[in-house]
């Protein structure tokens, strides 16, 4: 198969992939691109957005449509690291020998929907570290291997703060893209009351297996970055670094910390997939600008100015896309 059939039929798949969570999920385009884009990249995508949007239906929906594993966590103060991960138990055989044996916990599974992240404590949270970053989980001496495809899907909820625990900085950095859900529009919430009075079950069709996504996952690594938009992901990467001879006036005025070098690679890895849903084997300056604010705004920490002059991550880096302008080649 040469590239331009690779590219038709990848590209092909992603569509069928698309249309048919669209039977499920009105709407939010956006959303199921970003959630896609994240598991192709070999990332995981963090969700926030006022309860009903449809976030945990997404990732069910995304695993009858991939055939692929799916579980649920749902974080609460009192959730331990060995519900997520497993824990030793003890063993009785037939003839009454006792031995321990490792029970694996939800964590186990291609899809992982870590439900209200921010309401377990730091101890929980980190729990998922290993697992995100490395894709394996030790228990005692042993070393267990995830299988892939691994995406973690959190969600937070903006409101309700009370009792949460805010994600450490380290751990938001390991999330590949942070996504806000938005309230549907009229015409999608139209839709969405229609298809509640229906009276058939939706049925849907399993697009690929998970042998086919990680060859798409091989497809996109394929896809071609130029150096100049290399250079275009590195420089919006140092205009939000305060302090720095790249620095943008906004960032040093507005902004704590900025994006470590993760999101210069994950604007790269993240449009590169873009691009293939495109239909392009090769990556854009354009690709890298629309993504940007999903990978980069969770890794952007704002100042006290920042705060009490009414900025966010997203405004500052509305600026820095539109001072920041590609090299010309």
């Amino acid at each position: 198969m040469n590239i331009d059939e690779g590219l038709q039929l990848a590209t092909t798949t992603l569509d069928r992939v698309r249309a048919e969570i669209g039977k499920v999920i009105v709407g939010q385009q956006g959303v199921v691109d970003g959630v896609l884009i994240c598991l192709l990249a070999g990332g995981h995508v963090l969700l926030e957005g006022v309860p009903g949007l449809g976030k945990t239906t997404l990732l069910r929906t995304l695993a009858r449509v991939l055939r692929l594993k799916y579980s649920r966590i749902q974080f609460t103060p009192d959730l331990m690291p060995g519900d997520i991960v497993g824990s030793m138990i003890i063993d009785t055989a037939d003839s009454g020998v006792k031995a321990l044996r490792f029970q694996p916990g939800p964590i186990f599974a291609n899809l992982v929907l870590a439900d209200e992240i921010n309401r377990a404590t730091p101890k929980t949270q980190s729990a998922l570290l290993e697992a995100m970053q490395e894709r394996t989980v030790t228990s005692g001496t042993t070393t267990h291997e995830l299988e892939l495809p691994f995406l973690v899907m959190a969600t937070q909820n903006p409101i309700e703060m009370e009792g949460t625990y805010p994600l450490p900085e380290a751990q938001l950095d390991r999330f590949l893209m942070k996504i806000l859900v938005e309230y549907p529009s009229r015409d999608d919430l139209n839709r969405i009351v229609e298809r509640t009075l229906r009276r058939e079950e939706l049925s849907l069709d399993a697009v690929v297996d998970r042998s086919e996504i990680l060859h798409l996952r091989e497809v996109c690594k394929e896809v071609l970055a130029a150096p100049h938009v290399r250079d275009f992901a590195i420089d919006l990467v140092l205009a939000t670094q305060p302090g720095t001879p790249n620095a943008h006036a906004m960032a040093n005025r507005y902004i704590r910390y900025g994006s470590s070098p993760r999101g210069a690679q994950a604007l790269v890895e993240c449009g590169r997939v873009l691009a293939l849903m495109r239909g392009r084997m090769h990556l854009s300056t354009d690709d890298v600008r629309e993504i940007a604010p999903a990978v980069l705004r969770h890794r952007i920490i704002l100042n006290f100015d920042g705060h009490a002059d009414g900025q966010t991550p997203d405004s500052l880096l509305k600026e820095i896309l539109r001072s920041v302008a590609p090299a010309v080649r």
